[in-house]
């Protein structure tokens, strides 16, 4: 009894004292764990075969632009390679984690066998309000002047960042390059505009250059709807980090169910954006578009003071105006022959840097890109950035030829062939019977017809639709060299086929369109395509028997017939010339293939579509605008449709 009464008024001293003594220990914890992550974190790098530096370098109006400079361990006076860009500059030289230079450079618009076998300091810099870089951000941000009051732009900020990196990396020559693709040969021509002193290079590649006229917004005034997630994911946060949504696997049914594009915009909120009301407000090639052509504005510096190499693909699916319009504005000033460059291979935009080797079914016999960067990028730019390095024996221009799959070595562009022959405009008739040739038609006024329905749209690529991408299963890049087979056969296309070809007919340059066509609604677009029909059996490659080949092709948007700066409606079911310039070519057509032209009324939904009824502004065409027309395309007589080749002919 004694024991059991210890043992119960042990347990109520425990109660008493012990268990509220532990229930505040439990409430009241006296200090937390040590951190097991330092303050500061310094990575050992001693056996990395690089140096990396990442700075804010001070803009003259004091904001600071996020830059990253990736040294070679033990270099000295080694020249700089700059690149700024929209697209997140630690992307671009962190691609993996290694103690090694390749890896981390191995990236988007890195040309990285030419840096890395160069031995340059390698800078990406985030262009301001993108990414790290401070201050506010402004899609291709025009030069200071009516469209930008600021003291700041591309070009000052160009010249602010290369001030900097000569005073401030000890490692370098002084010596500075820059070179880009796309929004990033945008920024690189922009450099051209009063250049700093240490720039000695420039390499533009597939450069945005004029957004109306035929680069990433509209082409001749039909807008590219299918860049509108574009605006969307750049414009809405400073990351990129906002995804552009939707809700249909094709991206036909995406934009076929909002009607318009800009009613399209209004579902996703596109409206908060600056650069898309932009856009809403300028359908025409107003001034505001005019004054921010890269072409016009450099065609007005004097004189030119850096060597520039413009870069070309003759299948660029998104810039495929820019690099050879420069190339005419800036060339006059090359009284030497030796500031301009132009190269053009067969490429799409911006495979220049990767596995030239083909392009979709296209195959050309050898790595284009890898000869690009070893004969030609690599000693261009050596000649102009390292100390006692020999002069490039780089043609003025390096142009592909397709077709014959050649390199040729020209003085000039267009200039055809090295020596020995002459380029001119050679009419190739569309004719009765959907044949076309090079002879002119005889007798009365002809035409052929079809009906384009906007609720029925052609589409530009076989369904179902990909949206634009790069990786993966995306085929966005080869869309310009599909099969146009498909569309031939619809009968909302005019589908015109010469004879097979017994002899060679090489074209070096821009075809133009010079259609006589009439619409039975009072607006229309014009799609027309040049196209190189194969063989109808191809013994060393069977699955090309029949291909077409689009070799040039462009959309016009009939409104801006008379002027592209004020659209005007069509007068209904009168014959009228619609005159517009297609995109450059350099190809042979070789014995036993076939020229065609293909016409069309749409190219859904790269383009958005025309109502065919005129409206102040498609952007906001109600569903009743969208009306089907009778299209008539005229071929003989007064009324000849002719596309202008630029046919070469040896002397």
């Amino acid at each position: 009894m004694k024991t059991i009464l210890s043992i119960r008024s042990i347990g109520l001293w425990f109660a008493l004292v012990c268990l509220p003594a532990a229930f505040s220990w439990a409430q009241s914890p006296a200090t937390s764990l040590p951190s097991e992550t330092p303050s500061t974190f310094k990575p050992v790098t001693s056996s990395f075969d690089y140096v990396k530096r990442d700075v804010m370098i001070p803009m003259r109006d004091g904001v600071r632009l996020h830059t990253v400079i990736v040294i070679p361990q033990g270099a000295k006076s080694a020249p700089i390679l700059l690149t700024r860009t929209p697209y997140n500059a630690i992307a671009q030289v962190s691609h993996a984690a290694s103690s090694h230079l390749g890896p981390i450079l191995n990236g988007y618009d890195n040309a990285l066998d030419v840096i890395l076998e160069g031995g340059y300091i390698r800078v990406v810099q985030d262009i301001r309000g993108k990414y790290g870089s401070e201050g506010d951000y402004v899609m291709t941000r025009p030069l200071h002047g009516p469209l930008n009051p600021t003291e700041v732009d591309h070009s000052t900020d160009t010249y602010d960042t290369i001030d900097w990196l000569v005073k401030n990396v000890p490692e370098s020559n002084g010596k500075v390059g820059i070179l880009g693709i796309s929004y990033d040969g945008f920024l690189t021509l922009m450099a051209l505009v009063n250049p700093h002193p240490a720039l000695k290079v420039a390499v533009p590649m597939n450069p945005m250059v004029d957004g109306w006229k035929g680069d990433d917004w509209f082409h001749d005034g039909a807008f590219r709807q299918l860049n509108m997630p574009y605006v969307y994911e750049q414009e809405a946060t400073r990351s990129n980090s906002e995804s552009w949504w939707t809700d249909h696997f094709d991206d036909y049914d995406v934009y076929m169910e909002a009607g318009s594009a800009g009613e399209l915009g209004r579902r996703h909120g596109l409206e908060q954006v600056g650069f898309w009301k932009k856009l809403l407000e300028h359908p025409s090639y107003d001034s505001w578009w005019q004054q921010q052509a890269m072409d016009k504005i450099l065609a007005a510096v004097h004189p030119l003071k850096v060597p520039t190499m413009l870069v070309d693909s003759l299948w660029d699916q998104e810039d495929i105006y820019g690099a050879p319009a420069v190339y005419q504005a800036i060339k006059p000033k090359d009284t030497n022959n030796d500031m301009v460059f132009l190269v053009m291979g067969p490429w799409h935009h911006g495979q220049e840097i990767g596995d030239g080797s083909k392009l979709g079914a296209i195959k050309f016999n050898s790595d284009t890109g890898l000869y690009f960067r070893e004969k030609i990028l690599g000693p261009f730019l050596a000649q102009y950035l390292k100390d006692g390095a020999p002069k490039a024996d780089v043609a003025p221009v390096s142009a592909f030829e397709t077709g014959t799959n050649t390199w040729r070595r020209l003085s000039s562009w267009p200039a055809g062939c090295e020596s020995g022959c002459t380029i001119h405009p050679k009419p190739l008739y569309l004719q009765s019977g959907l044949k076309v040739g090079f002879y002119a038609p005889n007798g009365p006024s002809e035409y052929d017809e079809y009906v384009s329905d906007p609720a029925k749209p052609v589409p530009f690529r076989s369904r179902p639709i990909q949206p634009v991408g790069y990786s993966g299963e995306f085929t966005w890049a080869y869309w310009l060299v599909d099969d146009q087979r498909e569309a031939s056969g619809r009968p909302d296309v005019l589908a015109f086929t010469s004879d097979v070809l017994k002899e060679p007919v090489k074209i070096s340059g821009q075809p133009v369109a010079n259609l006589v066509a009439s619409t039975s609604g009072t607006d229309s677009d014009w799609v027309v395509k040049v196209i190189d029909v194969y063989p109808d059996e191809v013994a060393a490659q069977p699955s090309m028997g029949g291909y077409q080949l689009m070799v040039s092709a462009d959309i016009f948007r009939g409104r801006y017939r008379e002027r592209l700066d004020s659209p005007k409606a069509i007068a209904p079911n009168v014959p009228l010339l619609y005159k517009f310039t297609l995109p450059t070519a350099n190809h042979v057509f070789l014995p036993g293939h076939r020229i065609m032209v293909q016409v069309q009324s749409s190219w859904f939904p790269l383009y958005d579509r025309n109502p065919q009824t005129f409206v102040p502004n498609i952007f906001w065409a109600s569903a009743g605008d969208y009306k089907k027309a009778t299209q008539r395309v005229f071929h003989s007589g007064e009324h000849a449709s002719f596309i202008d080749m630029p046919v070469v002919e040896m002397k």
